[in-house]
């Protein structure tokens, strides 16, 4: 078992350390479209959200499917379940700013980075295993 942990850790760093570029970036894109529609038009910060996410599904979907998970199939499946997740991700984030930032006054930059830290945490297992399923190559099994 921990051979098999140990393998798993070593075939997906590679892939984990391309998710995490993505994401920087990714955070840097999503941040800085919710400031330009919040600061620049005026744009309340829980509808900013519901906008710039737009922006941030095309570039992740296509930097992860094609960088980081380097996946040639065709996308229609993993568009589906990419969407299925981030329609669960984006609930949380539209709810979470409209909580945190319209009636408690958080910062909405701080509740972003907030809901974006907390997606993260289970997004590259799912991205991994569920919407572009990397197989994993198996381990043998030491018989004694």
């Amino acid at each position: 078992m921990v051979q098999k942990i140990t393998r798993y850790i070593i075939d997906a760093r590679h892939s984990f350390m391309k998710y995490f570029i993505v994401g920087v970036v990714g955070v840097g894109l999503d941040l800085g479209t919710l400031a330009l529609l919040s600061t620049m038009f005026g744009i309340a910060p829980y509808i900013s959200v519901i906008f710039n996410q737009i922006v941030v599904i095309a570039f992740n979907f296509s930097a992860n499917k094609f960088w980081t998970f380097q996946d040639k199939a065709l996308p229609h499946k993993q568009f589906v379940r990419y969407m299925m997740l981030f329609a669960m991700n984006y609930a949380l984030a539209v709810l979470f700013m409209y909580v945190f930032n319209e009636h408690l006054y958080i910062d909405y930059r701080l509740v972003r980075i907030g809901t974006i830290a907390l997606s993260m945490s289970w997004n590259f297992l799912l991205y991994r295993h569920w919407v572009f399923h990397i197989e994993e190559e198996s381990v043998p099994v030491d018989p004694r």
